[in-house]
């Protein structure tokens, strides 16, 4: 992911195995007789096939948006998506094409997210059904059988399909809600914080359920959480995002070993850890800025302990640094290879 951004900036095409892309990407929300807020500001981001990346973040930060323009639900202001090689407009009140389905969403919440009037089968059955003709879910066998087959794929057995969503537990219904997004043979699926409303033997369950399918199905999974173990354990890159903008993508077991950027470094060090050395975490000062009046400069530096006046005036472009890393700061600004930023201010002179 991190690795194509550098190719994007230079205008070339992105790799075929590619499902989708974003690139510049703006969403701005006006509001009357107030500044627009800028939630979405110049995002840029690769997700090839079979791949897990996850969008990390504070709340507040941008991550929801993007979520929704990805898959239509939000207009942007600029920008470009392309799912599958096609450039994908917003949802309107004609029916999508049917090509289009393929890009799946699943809700932060499934006690909302499913509907409570239906019998669960009923809801798959009616998803499979606008599936495209061809595709795995609109292949062979009776309805009813596809059915089974949907909640057998997610762990569920078919007699679930004869029951009311609110029968069911957090970490059942959000793997209805999984099952329902499969219904369509979705290449790419958008998970908009899919695991914090269940408890934590219901988020290890899922979590696993999401890399199974990603590995059999050939999925690419977009995974946005501000659960940074959850993401460490099943991404395959991470994307961490600040007020709008992406500070550093990198491959995920480099992320946790070597963070680049300052934010990345407290996020990671706000993890509490329960083996002894640290069992309280570290608290990130200040809180995020007012999306719609975003401090000049980077946009991190009023919170940043390693900030230079050169912060403070000049925003950081997306440097590449290494093998498949890219991150915007100016402490990394030449270099081949990462160091931590609290090593780096260090080293810097009196």
């Amino acid at each position: 992911m991190s690795a194509v951004a550098a190719d994007r900036s230079r205008g070339s095409a992105a790799p075929a195995d590619v499902a989708l892309e974003v690139v510049d990407l703006e969403v701005v929300y006006e509001r009357r007789d107030r500044d627009p807020v800028r939630a979405v500001a110049g995002v840029s981001l690769q997700v090839r096939r079979g791949q897990i990346v996850g969008l990390v973040g504070e709340s507040g930060c941008g991550k929801s948006t993007l979520a929704k323009a990805v898959v239509g639900l939000v207009r942007p202001a600029a920008g470009t998506i392309r799912f599958e090689g096609r450039e994908l407009q917003p949802l309107t009140r004609r029916a999508r094409p049917i090509e289009d389905t393929r890009l799946q969403m699943v809700f932060q919440n499934p006690f909302s997210s499913l509907n409570p009037r239906r019998r669960v089968g009923a809801q798959l059955a009616e998803a499979l059904q606008m599936a495209a003709p061809g595709s795995r879910a609109g292949g062979d066998g009776s309805l009813k059988e596809r059915v089974t087959a949907l909640l057998e794929l997610v762990g569920l057995p078919a007699s679930v399909a004869e029951r009311y969503s609110h029968q069911f537990s957090g970490g059942q219904r959000q793997r209805i809600a999984i099952a329902r997004a499969l219904a369509a043979d979705p290449s790419v699926i958008v998970l908009d914080e899919p695991l914090s409303s269940l408890d934590a033997s219901a988020q290890a369950q899922i979590a696993n359920l999401l890399v199974r399918l990603s590995r059999e199905l050939d999925l690419a999974l977009v995974l946005i959480s501000h659960d940074l173990a959850i993401v460490q354990h099943i991404a395959d890159e991470v994307a961490v995002m600040y007020l709008g903008k992406l500070v550093e993508q990198v491959p995920s077991g480099e992320l946790w070993e070597l963070p680049a950027h300052p934010y990345t470094e407290a996020l990671i060090g706000a993890i509490p850890h329960a083996d002894g050395e640290r069992t309280l975490p570290v608290a990130l000062a200040g809180e995020v800025p007012d999306p719609s009046a975003p401090p000049p400069g980077c946009r991190f530096h009023p919170r940043c302990p390693y900030a230079m006046d050169r912060c403070r005036a000049e925003e950081p472009p997306p440097l590449p640094i290494g093998d498949g890393r890219v991150v915007s700061c100016w402490l990394q600004e030449g270099r081949t290879a990462p160091r931590r930023p609290s090593e780096l201010a260090a080293a810097e002179p009196a």
